[in-house]
Parts: structure tokens; sequence; C-alpha cells
């Protein structure tokens, strides 16, 4: 058994080939978001942030990702480039989210996870341009914003 099988077994993360294969293949099981098979890696008390909200603890970050779950159709994760040192997970990601109503949205992203001795998750935080990312995929709308933006905080 390879340590990355070992890690998934042992359900703790120990690499960063683990969080590679872990986040790569999140969130599309059968069409639809799926999140069961990385929340055994996450802490009891999971402390969550990202633009728009802040958690703590597992009953609100599973909350979390039915809200999820239940507003896309689609949701894909790529990652671009991924780090670990010292407790330190950093990751870069492009994730594709078919939204029920709406064309796909790529969002461009980092996260940055804290790693117990346990090799459990016990800190999220998700750094992203929300508006910015979704108002690029609505034609004539994502460049006024973006000379908005530019205007006014470039």
């Amino acid at each position: 058994m390879n340590p990355v099988e070992q890690d998934i077994l042992d359900k703790k993360i120990t690499s960063i080939e683990t969080v590679k294969e872990l986040w790569s293949q999140t969130y599309n099981k059968e069409g639809k978001p799926d999140w069961s098979h990385i929340i055994p890696f996450y802490d009891e008390n999971i402390y969550f942030r990202d633009t728009i909200q802040e958690l703590r603890g597992m009953d609100d970050f599973l909350a979390m990702t039915e809200r999820l779950t239940k507003r896309s159709k689609d949701l894909k994760m790529k990652i671009t480039h991924a780090v670990m040192m010292e407790g330190l997970v950093f990751i870069e990601w492009e994730m594709t989210i078919g939204f029920k109503k709406y064309p796909n949205s790529i969002m461009y992203g980092c996260s940055r996870l804290t790693i117990n001795d346990d090799g459990k998750i016990t800190e999220q935080r998700d750094y992203y341009d929300l508006w910015g990312d979704i108002f690029d995929n609505i034609p004539r709308f994502g460049k006024a914003y973006r000379r908005f933006m530019r205007k006014k905080f470039g």
C-alpha cells in the first residue's frame, strides 16, 4: 500500500499527495457535488472561513456543503499548485461551478489548511473573488464590473 492509500485508509493527511488526491476528486459523484469522501479528514471543531461566511464546528460545515450541493448542478476542482509545510497546506485551485439556471463559472482561488498532529484539518481559509469570477461570465456585465473595480480600487 502506498502512503496516499494509507492516509486515505487512516483518514489522515500526512502528505501533499493525499491533499491533491482528495481535492481533485472532490465535488462530482454521479453528476452532483459530494463531500462525503473528504469530510472524515476534518476535525469535529473545524473553523472555516471564506469571502461570504465564517463557520465553527462540523454541523455548520456540513450544512454549508449541503447548501452548495443544492444550489449547484455540477462542481469540479482542478488543483494547479499545492505545497505542505509544518502543519500547513496551501492549495491554488480552479473551481468550475454550474448553477442550476446560469452558465458554468470558473472561480480562481486558494485555500490554507491547518493540519493538527492527528492529521485532521482544524482550519480552512479560502480566498477568492466571488463576484468578479461570476460576473466575468455574464456578457457585457463582466466588463462593466471590471471597469468599475479599476476606477474605484485600482
